[in-house]
């Protein structure tokens, strides 16, 4: 049985790159003598809490007491500003018939928030969630993946993951899937779907009205050499 894993958050916006904006923005003032930039950088992988908990031990200043909630309250009010000014995201969602998952390292409450923004709550409405702060191995680990195709009862290799960050692409091919690489709308970086290629993305796309056909071609059998 094929079935297809969506990255909630990739499938409609690079949420990686929001929320790093987001925490510097917030860090820069509340640490000063840290170079915000330059850590973020190499924060590949890490929770929003674990790169609080982190540059506060770099900085002679302490972190507000409620950052990490205020924090996850803008990039959640940002992300649904940004879900709503993408059209179509539901329809070329509900169009797939395969079974479907979805997978986030955001904590729950804010994946539903993100699916209800564009009305992918109801496309995805059977869809089983693997969020953050319900399993113990998160995204990106792979066995996060593996934890969904599991609970989809199908091989790793029946399953098409769409993502939208390097780490995300890495596990997911980590996992043994094929992978469909998004950009989104809102990302201005023109290097980032190389990056996805270079992760192991079989396709790079920019719409959602792309993702039907490649479905399709997947579906077929139409995918690159091992």
């Amino acid at each position: 049985m094929k079935a297809v894993i969506f990255d909630c958050d990739g499938v409609l916006v690079d949420s990686e790159v929001l929320a790093e904006e987001t925490l510097h923005a917030h860090l820069e003032a509340w640490l000063p003598d840290v170079d915000v930039a330059t850590e973020l950088g190499q924060a590949l992988g890490m929770t929003t809490a674990d790169i609080l908990r982190h540059l506060e031990t770099m900085s002679r200043h302490a972190l507000p007491d409620d950052a990490l909630a205020r924090v996850d309250a803008a990039i959640e009010a940002r992300l649904v500003r940004e879900l709503r000014a993408i059209d179509g995201a539901s329809a070329a969602v509900k169009a797939i018939t395969l079974p479907k998952a979805v997978v986030s390292n955001s904590n729950r409450r804010r994946v539903e928030a993100s699916l209800a923004a564009t009305g992918l709550d109801a496309a995805l409405a059977d869809a089983p969630r693997f969020c953050a702060d319900e399993v113990s191995a998160p995204k990106p680990d792979p066995a996060l993946y593996r934890l969904a195709t599991q609970a989809l009862g199908a091989e790793p290799r029946a399953c098409l993951a769409v993502e939208d960050s390097v780490a995300g692409v890495r596990a997911a091919v980590g996992a043994g899937l094929t992978v469909v690489g998004f950009i989104g709308a809102g990302h201005h970086d023109a290097d980032q779907a190389r990056r996805l290629e270079e992760a192991g993305a079989w396709r790079v796309i920019e719409r959602m009205s792309e993702l039907g056909l490649l479905v399709d071609q997947w579906r077929a059998g139409v995918v690159l050499p091992s």
